[in-house]
């Protein structure tokens, strides 16, 4: 079996030296790129099996490397940031964007070893879907007779994620009880008139006793 290619890219040449002696003795082919246009040619022409990726590069950094490689749809291989300046931020937003890992130098011999060993074996990053904000929830409900598609996107405000999905939920409910307030506060457990202010909130239009139409 062909060895596993790693693509190392670092400005610094004492590091790209260590870790290709360090992994040309455990098996692997090593590849270095000194800065983000070599490591750009490089992927464009093949691709690795697993790149480590310098954050702080002179020009073109690894995250912003990264970003492009998401855009063009290159990140097809795992990537494993590497940083001696690293910080939470950093590392979240590494990962956010598609890195599978990142490590911390001075980087220790078993953390680089059992990191690009599981990078390797678990293979790319699962990336969401063009125009899709992570981490989305799609759910479909029949409002108004028509299917209605839409997002409670985590990332939102508790409050704007509440009302909007309050919003679906006492409109489907209003829909399945043909618009009657009582059986739906009923149905959802809350105190009628309390009902009726929370659907004036949310801007519903309801209908009282005695088939007066109300709205916020």
């Amino acid at each position: 079996m062909a060895s596993k290619q790693i693509l190392v890219v670092d400005d610094e040449v004492g590091i790209r030296e260590l870790l290709s002696e360090i992994l040309f003795d455990e098996g692997y082919q090593v590849h270095l790129a000194e800065n983000a246009a070599q490591a750009r040619a490089f992927r464009n022409e093949r691709e690795p099996d697993l790149v480590l990726l310098d954050i702080w590069m002179p020009e073109t950094d690894g995250v912003a490397l990264l970003k492009e490689w998401v855009e063009h749809d290159l990140l097809t291989m795992p990537v494993v940031m590497m940083s001696g300046h690293g910080t939470i931020e950093t590392a979240v937003e590494a990962t956010r964007i598609g890195a599978v890992d990142f490590l911390e130098k001075p980087i220790a011999l078993q953390k680089l070893l059992s990191t690009i060993a599981k990078a390797i074996k678990e293979g790319a990053p699962k990336l969401q879907a063009p125009n899709e904000q992570p981490p989305v929830q799609k759910i479909e409900l029949d409002v108004g007779g028509q299917m209605q598609q839409f997002s409670l996107s985590l990332d939102l405000p508790l409050r704007e994620a509440r009302e909007h999905f309050d919003a679906v939920y006492f409109e489907y409910h209003l829909q399945k009880e043909a618009g009657n307030v009582s059986r739906v506060a009923e149905k959802v457990g809350l105190e009628r008139t309390h009902l009726y202010r929370k659907l004036k909130q949310l801007g519903i239009r309801f209908a009282r006793k005695g088939g007066e139409d109300d709205t916020q």
